[in-house]
């Protein structure tokens, strides 16, 4: 007879339970290895061009190579505590103390002259520092110690000091004091969760333990890879956010086949191997399906979506890593006491979960879906899509400082200073470059260029253009003011002016002439058209991987085509609740949070592709069992029903694990994370229930055998009793 073919998760797992000392040592030794690379080198962030595509992008670039680059600019604000007439005296005494103590840091370039507000009621003392404006944020809290002492010298008036260097070091500070308490949270939460699934505080400890020492490696091996993908600010958190997710899900999927075994009969080391060439199997294969859909985002042309897309993957291998190497290694040891209890409640949570209860509440749910396939996918469908429809006008627009939380300080000074100063914030560069004969055209154009953009209304009258020049005359940069906000209407019709009209009429005249516009406007213009324009491709590369995947996975094109579609219809949907939540107002105080009217750009994009990753999780652990049950010689449906109803204990689990951290996330006040943590959480449950529950059984019952066209070999295939009827040999009454 034939040997049997053992697959390499098998064997992995195989070597890991019979050198269970080595495989445990090893994985201490990487994650310990990799957390100390880590904490001895500095993450490199990206800078303020990286992050820059299309037209903006171009536009950094003569800036950068014209080494015009305009450095980090704090404001001061003078003004009265009750807000009345500016006091003359007191504040020009202010001025002065400002300006001594100002000019004599090292941090300090130039102190420009106070600019008196048109109502009289406040002074704005713009601080110009040295060095590179992307880590301006690192030198800024000498500036804030003047500020403060000037505070304190002159109690009568009021000092505010808002600038891209002092609101990032504060949003800094205080979005990790946020995730550090959306994590400190996610792990007794998640503890809790997997008690109440196992009935062991063992087996519910060792899928945390392994999740917590994946992200750790990860974020150590993060800190590296920084220095080839630099990182936008978010991948610790995508980091930390999917590796709970996915670390504990895998180790669940594992454990939840183990005990299986162990309670069919058989010994430690046959169950270890079985959980492996099942279980095992299937985190592989999603596993992969996920680091090819998380691959999909470097199409997209973005440093942002690079370095997202890079930590995802990394979590998601270290995390199947873990599963197939040292989760064997711990269940060979510590197998047998995996079911231990303990107290006195645990051993009543765990006589209620008996081995051979019915779950009947999935029986009940799946009855009605199988007996009318046709009218559950119909109402089902339709339900996903009424859900998906807001998704069409969805309206995208990046993150600026505008839409940092009022909670900070800085926030609060910078609303100050454009309520009394409002063309200080927004700005538009005009860059441009000429060959080394065309000089003194370009300042003459520059000039032309700066008095008509006077005359239009779309631009500040009352703030002068800024020009500046390079060494050799080859490079100019014009800077502009708007009177309106950087994601206002206007300040996009000002763009276009600029782009469409007044700068081809004048810098564009001269021969040989490169020039490009930039600013905070142009640049989120810029960056939502680039995702537009990449969101197809994404999405086509991650529904193709996907199918792949599938189809190698399972040998079948109709499963890859179902997989496929099942995402559109999740994703699509929860697009659509994305807009309904974040677009409207109606859940800002359920939610905690202030609507910007858009949803944040590059998080549909994320989204879809985490999403298409996490939801093959489960799903290859549930068609997986179908597929044995077919293989066994069952119909499709009754394989469905048995496959669906013995998997339902550890999706739910899984799916309940997953959501509760995501809505831990989906709590905090930044709102990127908030959206794509709510964003997730709500795609998980529709995918858990309506996907699971009602569309996957009803398509896989309407489409019978050709589920596994080109085809299945069966052992036998007998006519079958219905598995949702009760009876003693009802293999879906049959729970893990």
């Amino acid at each position: 007879m034939p040997k049997k073919k053992v697959s390499l998760t098998a064997r992995l797992a195989g070597w890991s339970a019979a050198h269970p000392w080595k495989a445990t040592l090893l994985w201490l030794l990487f994650v310990a290895v990799t957390i100390a690379a880590g904490s001895g080198t500095q993450k490199r962030q990206a800078t303020e061009a990286e992050l820059l595509v299309g037209e903006s992008a171009a536009a950094a670039r003569i800036i950068e190579e014209g080494s015009l680059r305009d450095p980090a600019v704090e404001n001061i604000l003078i003004t009265m505590p009750g807000g009345g007439a500016l006091a003359k005296e007191p504040a020009a005494k202010a001025v002065t103390d400002l300006k001594s103590r100002l000019g004599a840091l090292s941090e300090v370039e130039t102190v420009a002259e106070p600019l008196p507000a048109a109502d009289g009621k406040a002074l704005l003392l713009r601080v110009r520092m040295k060095g590179d404006a992307d880590t301006a944020n690192t030198r800024v809290e000498a500036i804030e110690t003047v500020t403060a002492e000037a505070r304190r010298s002159h109690p009568g008036l009021r000092f505010d000091q808002a600038g891209s260097a002092s609101i990032t070091n504060e949003f800094q500070e205080w979005i990790g004091k946020d995730i550090a308490k959306a994590t400190t949270i996610s792990v007794p939460v998640t503890l809790a969760i997997l008690v109440l699934a196992f009935g062991s505080f063992v087996m519910a400890g060792v899928p945390v333990l392994l999740a917590l020492s994946a992200v750790g490696s990860v974020l150590g091996l993060w800190t590296l890879v920084s220095h080839l993908v630099p990182d936008p600010g978010m991948v610790p958190d995508i980091i930390v956010l999917m590796g709970m997710a996915v670390g504990v899900d895998y180790s669940l999927f594992y454990l939840r086949r183990y005990r299986e075994e162990k309670q069919a009969g058989r010994d430690n080391v046959d169950a270890v191997e079985i959980a492996a060439a099942t279980s095992g199997h299937a985190v592989v294969v999603s596993g992969i399906a996920a680091v090819l859909s998380l691959a999909a985002l470097y199409l997209a042309d973005d440093i942002v979506f690079r370095s997202l897309g890079t930590g995802a993957i990394l979590v998601v291998a270290v995390a199947v890593l873990a599963s197939v190497t040292v989760l064997p290694a711990l269940l060979a040891k510590i197998g047998p006491r995996l079911d231990r209890p303990g107290s006195r409640f645990m051993r009543r949570l765990k006589r209620k979960k008996r081995p051979n209860a019915s779950p009947r509440l999935w029986n009940a749910m799946l009855r009605p879906v199988l007996r009318h396939p046709v009218i559950s996918l119909i109402l089902s469908v339709g339900a996903l899509l009424a859900l998906a429809y807001p998704a069409l006008s969805m309206d995208l627009k990046s993150t600026q400082i505008d839409d940092f939380p009022r909670s900070l300080t800085t926030m609060q000074s910078y609303d100050r200073v454009h309520e009394h100063f409002p063309s200080s914030g927004n700005t538009v560069l005009v860059a441009t470059e000429v060959p080394g004969g065309e000089t003194r055209a370009l300042r003459s154009q520059l000039t032309a260029l700066a008095d008509r953009a006077r005359q239009d209304p779309l631009f500040a009258g009352d703030i002068d253009p800024e020009t500046r020049f390079s060494a050799d005359d080859t490079t100019g940069v014009l800077v502009l003011s708007t009177p309106y906000e950087s994601d206002s209407e206007q300040a996009r019709q000002a763009v276009h002016r600029l782009r469409d009209d007044l700068v081809p009429a004048t810098v564009g005249t001269i021969s040989g002439a490169s020039y490009a516009v930039g600013g905070e406007a142009s640049s989120d213009m810029d960056y939502t058209a680039n995702l537009k324009d990449k969101l197809p491709l994404v999405v086509g590369a991650v529904l193709a991987l996907t199918f792949l995947v599938m189809l190698i996975a399972f040998r079948s094109v109709v499963i890859g085509l179902t997989t496929v579609l099942l995402n559109l219809l999740s994703s699509a949907a929860s697009f659509g609740l994305l807009c309904l939540v974040f677009e409207g107002t109606w859940a800002e105080d359920i939610l905690s949070f202030k609507s910007t009217g858009h949803v944040v750009s590059w998080v549909p994009m994320l989204l879809f592709v985490v999403l298409s990753g996490l939801s093959l999780d489960y799903h290859v652990f549930v068609v997986t069992r179908i597929r044995e049950e077919a293989m066994s010689g069952m119909t499709t449906r009754n394989a469905v029903a048995s496959g669906i109803a013995r998997t339902a204990g550890v999706v739910t689990s899984a799916a309940v694990v997953m959501v509760a951290v995501f809505s831990i996330f989906g709590t905090l006040s930044f709102i990127e994370l908030k959206q794509i943590g709510v964003g997730l959480a709500a795609a998980i449950v529709l995918d858990a229930t309506i996907i699971r529950i009602v569309v996957l059984p009803a398509m896989m019952s309407l489409l019978g055998k050709s589920n596994w066209w080109p085809g299945l070999r069966r052992r036998q295939d007998p006519p079958q009793a219905d598995p949702l009827s009760p009876g003693p040999e009802s293999p879906a009454l049959v729970t893990v």
